[in-house]
Parts: C-alpha cells; sequence; structure tokens
C-alpha cells in the first residue's frame, strides 16, 4: 500500500520532492518491518526516493550536529524522535528541516 501512495504522489506531484521522500520515511518507520535498524532502512530507502527525484541525499541532522551517530548521541536522536512524533500528528514539518539540517 505505501508503493502505491508514493507512487501516486509522485505521479500527481502532490507534494514537493523533498517532502514525498521524508513522508515515505515516515510511514517505513511506522510500519518498522524489522526487529532493528527501522530508523536507518527509512532513512536510506528516502536518500534512494530524493535520488530517484534528482534531489541530493539528506544530511538527516549531519549538518547540524557534526555528523553525530543518530543511534547513539543523545539530543541528536531525541530530535529525531520528536521530529517522528510530530509527523505522527500529521506535522510533516519537523522532519523535514531535520532531514536537511
Amino acid at each position: 500500500m505505501l508503493f502505491g501512495d508514493v507512487q501516486y504522489w509522485l505521479d500527481r506531484r502532490s507534494f514537493a520532492a523533498d517532502e514525498i521522500a521524508i513522508r515515505f520515511h515516515h510511514r517505513l518507520v511506522l510500519i518498522h518491518p524489522f526487529a532493528n535498524g527501522n530508523g536507518r532502512h527509512a532513512r536510506l530507502m528516502a536518500d534512494v526516493l530524493a535520488r530517484r527525484q534528482d534531489r541530493s541525499t539528506f544530511t538527516w541532522g549531519g549538518a547540524t550536529w557534526g555528523g553525530a551517530d543518530i543511534a547513539h548521541a543523545g539530543d541528536f536522536r531525541r530530535c529525531y524522535i520528536e521530529a517522528l512524533r510530530a509527523a505522527d500528528k500529521n506535522d510533516i514539518e519537523p522532519l523535514l528541516v531535520f532531514a536537511r539540517s
């Protein structure tokens, strides 16, 4: 269903390219297909989708946090989780900002 939604968004240009990739990322995290590594997988897939739309890959906070490892850096991870929670409430903007920061 998610891939069908993404194809629909792409075909109809429902959102800007970055937003499509970030909405895809968010939904992948929600689906949670693996016991571990869901965030890494979702970030990679969002980067792939961004590149397929001729966009650069996301920095995922790397510019702000100096390339910190999202899985281990306290404030860095907290910001990412807060952005995901905002997206859970239909506010995608914090996740878009985090992904490009």
